[in-house]
């Protein structure tokens, strides 16, 4: 849940700042990430975006970059999912 000391806009910019250090990972295979919402129960909602939307190995990256990267920058997420 957000704190008082926590508002929602600093939890956007730690995730907005966390898939800054992935993105030039994607742009290379032509991809990119946004990020659509994140929940009150601190889910993050992304959507990959170019090549990265019908890769095989999208679920790979969700796992193994993008939720790891989040996940370390801001603690309170509890879980990331692509729409």
């Amino acid at each position: 849940m957000i704190t008082q000391t926590t508002t929602k806009s600093t939890i956007i910019d730690k995730v907005e700042k966390s898939l800054d250090s992935i993105r030039p990972y994607l742009a290379a295979d032509g991809g990119d990430i946004r990020v659509v919402e994140i929940t009150d129960e601190m889910v993050v909602k992304i959507k990959l975006l170019g090549n990265c939307e019908a890769c095989p190995m999208s679920y790979m990256t969700m796992k193994t970059g993008v939720e790891e990267a989040i996940k370390k920058a801001v603690p309170e997420v509890h879980s990331v999912i692509t729409i």
